[in-house]
């Protein structure tokens, strides 16, 4: 795919559309699905929005009491492991469990992720970020990939951002080693990964009718923030001087109900057969970016997240880091 591929399908969705109503009329029972971050957030309501529709659902945690409190309402089949995507052996042992156990696997929904945090190092050394949201998300994807394929019709869902625009793959620094850290483009490269990994992900699912899609789920206050001070969102626009939402955020953020829809389209939406590797926005394909536009910061895909040859470039990249760890 390139990112003239990038075509919207006139969903009939909007930015505000909620997950429920992207699954409206859906029966979805019988599936199977992995939610990571699935216990927060927009990912809390990804789970909710499937379990409603008859998706066994399982959640990897990282605080098993804090999931439970946050599942405890939730209606309908959902189950928990232990797993931590900052350890590859935790990740290992997540899926080797869960592909002992499962017939199927119909959706793996790569939700988790950090942003903007101070510099910390995972895994073998690897910037928290690109090693958090991608390297753990790949690792894990790359454990449960027999399973994926032998499920007809398996989707791949890997959460991207807008802020993709910050930062292409810094090829000759990824870990930050020689250069400073900024915790901003790092994030970038991160999410950059997230959308290229769906693209290279779309390749090895073909063969078995699979398919992989990157989104964007929109600007949500969620936990997310966490590592952002107040006086930093603030300068952001996204909160008043009075530390509370600004005019910018009451209008054009979602609610964590909202900011799942994009998610649930990619999982389910018949207009996405035939189009691999995706990244979607405000439920529907995501159009290029409009460099003329003024919100071009915060809307469509810019072509180095749409790249091929990134994409099997960074699929060589991930994979030789998986083999040093």
């Amino acid at each position: 795919m390139a990112v003239s591929d990038q075509i919207p399908t006139a969903s009939g969705f909007h930015a505000k559309s909620t997950g429920d109503e992207v699954l409206a009329g859906l029966n979805l029972s019988g599936k199977t699905a992995i939610v990571t971050g699935g216990y927060s957030g927009i990912g809390l309501e990804t789970v909710r929005s499937l379990a409603a529709r008859g998706v066994s659902v399982i959640v990897p945690v990282r605080s098993p009491d804090k999931a439970a409190e946050a599942l405890a309402g939730i209606t309908g089949d959902v189950s928990t492991a232990p797993m931590d995507l900052a350890d590859l052996a935790s990740v290992r042992g997540f899926a080797d469990s869960v592909s002992g156990r499962l017939a199927r696997l119909d959706l793996l929904i790569n939700n988790a992720g950090i942003m903007a945090c101070p510099e910390a190092r995972v895994g073998p050394g690897w910037e928290s970020q690109f090693g958090i949201n991608h390297m753990g998300h790949f690792a894990l994807t790359l454990s449960l990939l027999p399973l994926l394929k032998k499920t007809a019709g398996a989707r791949v869902v890997a959460l991207s951002s807008t802020a993709h625009k910050l930062s292409d793959i810094r090829w000759d620094d990824i870990q930050y080693r020689d250069t400073p850290y900024d915790k901003w483009q790092a994030y970038g490269q991160a999410k950059t990964a997230n959308a290229l990994f769906a693209n290279g992900l779309s390749r090895r699912l073909q063969d078995n009718g699979g398919l992989a899609f990157s989104v964007h789920p929109g600007g949500i206050f969620t936990p997310l923030q966490r590592h952002l001070p107040q006086e930093e969102m603030i300068a952001l626009g996204w909160l008043g001087e009075d530390g509370e939402p600004s005019e910018l955020a009451r209008q054009g953020f979602k609610t964590p109900e909202q900011g799942c829809s994009t998610t649930l389209w990619a999982a389910t939406a018949a207009d996405l057969a035939g189009k691999p590797g995706v990244y979607c926005e405000n439920a529907d394909i995501a159009a290029p970016t409009d460099p003329s536009s003024p919100m071009a910061r915060y809307g469509g895909v810019d072509a180095h997240a749409c790249s091929d040859e990134s994409a099997e470039r960074l699929w060589a990249v991930s994979e030789a880091l998986l083999a040093q760890a």
